[in-house]
């Protein structure tokens, strides 16, 4: 193969030269993307973590799950709670979880997002997301 490459044209040869080059670019982009999305997750975990945190120091997953609970906030906030609570893993949120869940369709006027809550039962459980 070394010799083939060799017999290319010059042109030939910087064609494959630009498509290792193409494929560094897209596999750098790649990984910039996966970094900034696991960091944007994280930030939006610690700002809602402090937010619960705020209203009931200690634990963040027994805050989250008090915030989760709580009629004082909202029902978008309490949502994000339970977010937060699926990127936590932790199985100790499990009872707050599945008492909010009723596998029936979104009603976002008055419950929780029952989307969001399948899938922080999910993770909490272990089950890949």
């Amino acid at each position: 193969m070394l010799s083939s490459f060799r017999q290319l044209p010059w042109n030939g040869r910087r064609f494959v030269r630009l498509i290792g080059y193409a494929v560094a670019v897209v596999l750098c982009l790649t990984a910039v993307v996966f970094i900034g999305t696991v960091w944007l997750i994280e930030s939006g975990v610690r700002a809602v973590s402090e937010a619960a945190l705020h209203d009931q120091p200690g634990d963040v997953v027994l805050a989250l799950m008090e915030y989760v609970e709580s009629p004082n906030h909202t029902l978008r906030d309490r949502n994000r709670a339970v977010w937060a609570l699926g990127r936590l893993r932790d199985p100790r949120a499990l009872p707050v979880l599945k008492r909010h869940f009723t596998d029936g369709a979104c009603d976002h006027d008055r419950l929780l997002c029952q989307h969001e809550l399948r899938k922080a039962i999910a993770l909490c459980r272990g089950e890949i997301n």
